[in-house]
């Protein structure tokens, strides 16, 4: 199957401009459910810590559980790098995205088969391995349905990054109501079934819409042989402007990850979630952001793209750079929130509006939707093709020190009091956007022009 060429402006879903190969959709519909069984169980992870042995939980301690959580989160997103390596060298992205699914689909099955320790870490053991699988090469292929500067590529992976999202929306709310009604146990059922599900469809449609598409590891010439060809100075280049960015992404994330830690602690402890007597399950609100994405993802990507057509369309380093800022100002909204109760106090019946973290999801998704699917376009603009799943898991590597380091930063909420954490979030990832932001016109001509989102460029 040869990558797809760009095509002239045609009626597309959600108006954009140009066609997409029907492989997106596949890969969307795929992610989707993957990205459902994920969230459903990330969901529900702290609160299943924490709760007592009684309510269906172990009993730990919010610190411990949100160690736990960071070290859980941060591991998902180290194997990548693992899982990326032996895709490129020994199996291919198609057959590693098989394993993953499989081997997620039996951790999720141990987290509900029963709730004991031993099940609970053989459980999060194999989500950490079948992620590494999974998610470096799911899109790498995404990256590959396109010649190396389309054009559409930055819309491409806007509408795949709703796929993600559409699952991360619909997972809290059928998860979390069955761990409600049955137990937490049952909650991760949904989640193996929704794996089951994404499964399903990439296996049965795999070969009708991918061809023969990242079958064969990129480090493999077209005849079957080692590729041997030294890193030109370009390509070296490249791979240093990407890690630039994944030191930034590093400060995005262990922000943007406090949704699953401290937020979802601060929102189930000090958040008004009574409305007209029904009171909103605190799993739920891992569907805001979700939400906000699958509303404004299509009209972000429309906007890329007529602004592109115009040649007005931001760089990447900019685009990244106001997400930074705008993570930050999500955070600044969680410190008027506090205000509002008073400060840091213990009191659980003194509430703040819900408002305030509705209002912090929609800057933080804002913010995401200007970085991560943003980068994950920038990734396989500048990889080199034989190292595409390596440079790719090296992206998703930054989560892993994202998340480590926003569960050592959330386990210290009860001590230094969550007012003090969300005004350093605040302050800081403002702080690194403007940094960035002063790097832009250095990573431009490191980048020799792929980031350049204004000027379409011929491959």
């Amino acid at each position: 199957m040869t990558v797809s060429k760009p095509h002239s402006p045609s009626f597309f879903n959600f108006n954009f401009k140009m066609k997409h190969p029907k492989g997106l959709y596949l890969l969307f519909a795929t992610e989707m459910w993957e990205r459902f069984s994920y969230y459903g169980m990330r969901g529900l992870l702290v609160l299943y810590l924490t709760k007592s042995f009684l309510e269906g939980g172990f009993g730990f301690s919010d610190k411990d559980a949100s160690l736990i959580y960071g070290i859980f989160t941060g591991l998902v997103y180290f194997t990548p790098l693992i899982g990326g390596w032996l895709a490129d060298n020994y199996i291919g992205q198609r057959r590693a995205i098989t394993i993953g699914a499989i081997t997620m689909m039996c951790g999720q099955f141990c987290l509900f088969y029963e709730t004991s320790l031993t099940f609970l870490y053989t459980g999060l053991t194999l989500l950490i391995i079948g992620n590494g699988f999974f998610k470096p090469n799911i899109s790498v292929i995404v990256g590959n349905l396109y010649e190396p500067n389309d054009i559409r590529k930055d819309a491409a992976y806007t509408i795949f990054y709703m796929g993600i999202n559409t699952g991360a929306l619909l997972a809290p709310l059928l998860s979390g109501y069955a761990a409600e009604e049955y137990g937490y146990r049952y909650g991760f059922l949904v989640a193996c079934i929704g794996m089951l599900l994404g499964l399903i469809v990439y296996q049965s449609l795999g070969n009708k819409y991918l061809g023969d598409l990242c079958k064969t590891p990129q480090i493999k010439s077209s005849t079957g042989k080692q590729n041997d060809t030294p890193l030109t100075r370009e390509e070296k280049d490249r791979i240093m402007v990407i890690l630039v960015f994944v030191i930034f992404s590093i400060f995005f994330f262990a922000g943007f990850e406090q949704a699953g830690s401290s937020m979802t602690l601060y929102t189930e402890k000090y958040i008004d979630r009574d409305i007209y007597g029904f009171t909103i399950p605190t799993v739920w609100f891992q569907s805001i952001n979700p939400l906000f994405i699958v509303i404004l993802a299509p009209i972000l990507s429309s906007r890329w793209q007529r602004l592109a057509s115009d040649g007005k369309e931001p760089d990447i380093p900019t685009k990244m750079s106001i997400g930074m800022i705008l993570l930050g100002l999500g955070f600044l909204v969680l410190v008027f929130a506090v205000m509002q109760r008073g400060g840091d106090i213990a009191d659980e019946s003194i509430k703040a509006n819900i408002l305030f973290m509705i209002f912090t999801y929609l800057f933080h998704t804002l913010g995401e939707l200007c970085l991560s699917p943003i980068g994950l376009s920038m990734v396989s603009k500048l990889s080199p093709v034989k190292l595409a799943s390596l440079m790719m898991g090296c992206w998703l590597l930054s989560s892993f020190f994202a998340n480590t380091l926003g569960g050592l930063l959330a386990s210290y909420t009860d001590s230094w009091g969550a007012g003090v954490i969300f005004k350093f979030l605040c302050i800081f990832s403002i702080l690194m956007g403007l940094l960035l932001f002063s790097l832009r016109k250095w990573l431009l001509k490191k980048s020799y022009g792929l980031l350049d989102s204004s000027t379409p460029k011929k491959s």
